[in-house]
């Protein structure tokens, strides 16, 4: 192999490293992002389930009312 393939090749590889070390670190953002969304999409669910809660409790107190009068 002559020299200058041996420079070819070593370019190569080493945009080859750089590219995978490139794609490592936007995986693991990608994998934070993630769990981030995570957390905020349960975050949201949880209010929603007490935000169901009080409207179920208003509807039952509008009821008890309705009856009463």
């Amino acid at each position: 192999m002559s020299a200058h393939a041996l420079e070819t090749l070593e370019r190569q590889i080493n945009e080859l490293i750089l590219h995978c070390q490139q794609l490592t670190q936007e995986n693991q953002a990608l994998h934070r992002h993630i769990a981030e969304l995570r957390e905020e999409r349960n975050q949201r669910l949880q209010i929603t389930g007490k935000t169901d809660q009080k409207i179920e409790a208003m509807i039952s107190r509008l009821k008890t009312l309705e009856q009463q009068a």
